[in-house]
């Protein structure tokens, strides 16, 4: 089983991420400013101080050992400034020379500090920048050379200074946002909360988020509730269907074993109540193979769906046209199809077969003996249509929309059935995405059943299921 993680420790781990990030970048801008920027500083500062030095020195240029004092107060003064804003000074070697003679030359920065590499040499390294001032009338020349040492950044004094602050303030940082996080998914906990509470049977919609985020979450599982419903209310209604619908058969095939068993010995009843418990177990077997089918034909996949393929229904009307056949004969029904050009749409086979099968069957049984059904498939202003028409009696305008009703039949309606062949087909059709209408049938007489599918067929060229 795979271990559960934490949400509230991926917010939490994140956020110090960032934070650690953010150190990282400024130790890392730290280190830019002491390696490239310090050097720059020091050249600048470098030349600048020279200038200065140099226009110092052009007063006494006739004696080089005011030359050497001035120099020297120089430097005095500079590290005399430095001591006073506590700032550590840079090891710094200025020397001048008199007509090409060296006057002066700085022994050491401060008192204490260590002895300085003469120019030049190898010990001062690339961490070294020099900057040399020059007047030709007076014959001073001013050499300042002055370290950017960035060495210290590789020592434990220079460690403990970028990371002090990260672990004075990791701590302070860290218990706001845990209170944050914390206070931030409380509202999720919430939600949860309310729905462990719940029983079973308890499929309300949950109160709406006042959160943005959550708000998308509040809805998908009202949206479930609400399947669930009516995946609940839908059961419910299949077996309320089901007791009503085989009370009447097996209450046939009840009395007719008790004649069975009460009549042994009469031929006559015999065979009335071997008649009547067949009849009933057919009608029995008929209702439950109707109401297997109305389940299926309202699923909850209604639309395209993973369980549709490409369907050429020119072809699939042939073959539920060929497989009532038998039942038109019987009858002298004559089926006439009329279509055109092949028709491949993205449909629910099983539902689509249960709907042809129904208005087939409804055709051909209340068509009077050696009538004619009119089958056709065309496209009319941008949709598919079916159309079965018979010479039936037809159905009364007012009765067209009750029909589509589970069980009901027309009044004095002498044919057997269900009442469930409309309701079946209806379902089945919206399924499908496409509509059924009644109307009558040509000439005044019978019933037309126009089934509409809205959604375009896609290219005849499709591989049909």
């Amino acid at each position: 089983m795979t271990a559960q993680r934490s949400l509230f420790g991926r917010l939490l781990g994140g956020f110090l991420a960032v934070v650690i990030l953010v150190w990282l970048a400024v130790v890392a801008m730290a280190i830019y400013e002491n390696t490239v920027l310090q050097a720059r500083h020091t050249a600048a500062e470098n030349r600048g101080w020279t200038r200065q030095i140099l226009l110092n020195l052009r007063s006494v240029a006739h004696a080089p050992t005011e030359v050497a004092r001035v120099a020297a107060q120089v430097e005095t003064l500079r590290a005399d400034m430095l001591r006073e804003v506590n700032y550590w000074p840079k090891p710094v070697m200025l020397q001048v020379w008199l007509h090409g003679q060296r006057v002066y030359r700085s022994a050491g920065e401060l008192p204490g500090a260590r002895a300085l590499p003469a120019p030049h040499d190898p010990a001062l390294g690339a961490n070294w920048s020099s900057a040399t001032a020059t007047d030709a009338a007076s014959g001073v020349v001013v050499r300042r050379d002055a370290m950017h040492d960035t060495s210290w950044l590789l020592t434990s004094s220079g460690a403990a200074y970028y990371l002090t602050p990260l672990l004075y303030s990791l701590p302070l940082l860290a218990l706001p946002a845990w209170l944050i996080v914390r206070r931030g998914l409380r509202p999720v906990q919430t939600m949860v909360a309310e729905i462990e509470r719940r029983s079973g049977s308890d499929l309300q919609p949950l109160p709406p988020s006042g959160y943005r985020e959550l708000a998308p979450l509040a809805a998908s599982v009202n949206g479930l509730m609400q399947r669930l419903t009516e995946r609940v209310e839908r059961d419910r209604e299949f077996l309320s269907d089901a007791a009503h619908a085989l009370k009447t058969p097996l209450s046939v095939i009840s009395a007719n074993a008790h004649l069975l068993l009460n009549h042994r010995h009469d031929a006559e009843q015999l065979r009335d109540a071997d008649h009547g418990l067949r009849l009933g177990v057919d009608r029995a077997t008929h209702t439950v193979h109707q109401l297997l089918a109305l389940e299926r034909a309202r699923s909850d996949d209604a639309g395209v769906g993973d369980d549709e393929h490409s369907i050429e229904l020119r072809h699939l009307l042939r073959e539920r046209l060929a497989h009532a056949a038998p039942l038109a004969m019987q009858r002298g029904v004559e089926i006439e199809l009329e279509a055109e050009a092949p028709c491949v749409m993205p449909l629910h086979r099983e539902s689509l077969v249960a709907m042809l099968d129904n208005l087939i069957d409804n055709a051909i049984k209340y068509s009077p003996d050696g009538g004619r059904i009119a089958v056709t498939l065309a496209r009319m202003d941008g949709a598919t249509q079916l159309a079965i028409a018979d010479q039936g009696p037809g159905i009364a305008p007012e009765l067209r929309n009750k029909v589509f009703e589970r069980f009901y039949r027309i009044p004095g309606q002498e044919q057997p059935g269900s009442g469930l062949g409309l309701a079946i087909a209806e379902r089945a059709a919206a399924r499908n995405g496409a509509r059924i209408a009644l109307e009558n049938g040509g000439a005044g007489s019978g019933l037309r059943v126009n089934v509409t599918f809205t959604a375009p067929p896609p290219l005849s060229s499709e591989k049909p299921a």
